[in-house]
């Protein structure tokens, strides 16, 4: 399988791709991309990463699965193609958005323009077979991205974590507490939103003051022609 990969990631992690579980994690997914249909493309399996490089990584987002709904998944955690109809997580990060730092509502679910800004949208299983939630895991990506938040720690300083839910928080121990920024919340899908472990978060604000404070450029949240 041919895969892109920008240039400034290929570099640091060319020693994974060396690696057997890599060898056989590249080996599983063509086969299951040659015999069954799986999300998202193939060439946009590493989008996260053609979208916003190494050196321009500020923030990272950790979701779980991609969309396993056909012309759902595009790559980035939480992100849905231009004309497809929001899913209940990402519905529910708009509303939030909205209510913290204005704005109307997006008409796209597309969130590449935050990667462009600088939003590693990073899922911990990077492909899945159509309708089948959880169907790539547990087979050398959640390794693999494992060792991406373990880079990004390591190797940057001042990065914002968001960590949103159970399974996201558990990311907590790759992660250098003293050189990069860790703020949680609960997920926003709509059963631990409607706990009111979401909404009020007001993530988006407080990491463009983080950012701030330490004269960087802000994250553009909301989508304008430029982006």
């Amino acid at each position: 399988m041919h895969f892109q990969l920008d240039k400034s990631w290929k570099v640091k992690l060319e020693e994974e791709f060396e690696k057997n579980y890599f060898k056989e994690l590249i080996s599983f997914v063509e086969g299951e991309y040659e015999n069954n249909i799986c999300f998202p493309p193939i060439e946009e399996i590493f989008n996260a990463f053609n979208h916003c490089h190494f050196d321009d990584v500020k923030v990272v987002i950790i979701g779980q699965d991609p969309y396993h709904g056909k012309g759902q998944a595009n790559g980035l955690c939480f992100s849905v193609n231009d004309e497809i109809s929001h899913p209940p997580s990402l519905r529910n990060i708009f509303k939030e958005l909205q209510s913290d730092i204005g704005g109307d509502y997006p008409i796209s679910g597309n969130l590449r323009h935050w990667a462009n800004s600088g939003v590693l949208l990073l899922n911990a299983t990077l492909t899945v077979r159509e309708s089948i939630a959880g169907s790539h895991q547990k087979k050398g990506w959640e390794i693999f991205t494992d060792k991406v938040i373990e880079l990004i720690s390591s190797q940057k300083e001042n990065v914002i974590f968001l960590l949103w839910g159970g399974y996201a928080k558990k990311k907590k121990k790759l992660i250098n507490k003293k050189e990069h920024v860790i703020m949680e919340a609960g997920h926003p899908s709509p059963l631990s939103a409607n706990r009111g472990y979401w909404f009020g978060n007001k993530h988006f604000s407080v990491v463009n003051e983080a950012l701030n404070s330490k004269n960087l450029t802000s994250i553009s949240w909301l989508k304008t022609n430029a982006n």
